[in-house]
């Protein structure tokens, strides 16, 4: 059963950068979209980034796009969320997703994912 853990969260300035990890194990990554969440204190759940499982076909939400690029090494078994010029609103606790879908596409509904990592807290604040 494919197993997911984050990290490379942490606190953080606004305008600053965090590099955050998704590595696998359990299964063969390539067999898998993935998918960034995050959720703040008292908000929904919310998709961030996907990758398809080829890594050609990605889609983000609006507030993070030209900041967060999502990429996916399948031989390291890791997908890797690089976030740049981050501002307070991206405080929240960040989850990586796992879901089987066709190759060259990805979705940012977490209602399809199957497989979730515990999370990483990322804290921006001066």
């Amino acid at each position: 059963q494919l197993q997911l853990v984050e990290s490379g969260g942490g606190l953080v300035q606004p305008g600053g950068s965090l590099r955050l990890s998704c590595a696998t194990t359990g299964a063969i990554l390539n067999n898998y979209a993935i998918g960034w969440f995050r959720q703040a204190p008292g908000k929904e759940r919310e998709g961030v980034s996907c990758i398809s499982r080829s890594g050609g076909n990605t889609n983000s939400v609006d507030s993070v796009k030209g900041r967060f690029t999502i990429s996916r090494d399948n031989a390291k078994n890791t997908v890797y969320l690089q976030m740049n010029s981050l501002k307070p609103e991206d405080t929240a606790v960040y989850y990586c997703a796992a879901v089987t879908r066709l190759w060259g596409t990805c979705t940012l509904a977490g209602s399809e994912y199957r497989y979730w990592g515990q999370g990483t807290q990322v804290t921006v604040s001066s």
